[in-house]
């Protein structure tokens, strides 16, 4: 029988719902506050993600904890 482990993540999903202007910089900033990043740091590719609603955008970033 194949040995195994489990473990348990919390996930914590933020976001920030905005009207269809762009507001790319409070969610980066709250980004970088949370994962204590300077403002000069790159973020990767998808740490933040957009989803495009009808007359609005929704920026969000998770988070993960063990539990």
């Amino acid at each position: 029988m194949a040995e195994y482990t489990t473990e348990t993540v919390t996930s914590t999903v933020r976001r920030w719902i905005i009207p269809a202007a762009e507001p790319w910089g409070a969610a980066a900033a709250a980004y970088r506050k949370q994962h204590g990043l300077p403002e000069d740091t790159r973020l990767h590719g998808d740490a933040l993600r957009f989803h495009v609603r009808d007359d609005e955008i929704v920026i969000q970033f998770s988070t993960e904890e063990a539990s």
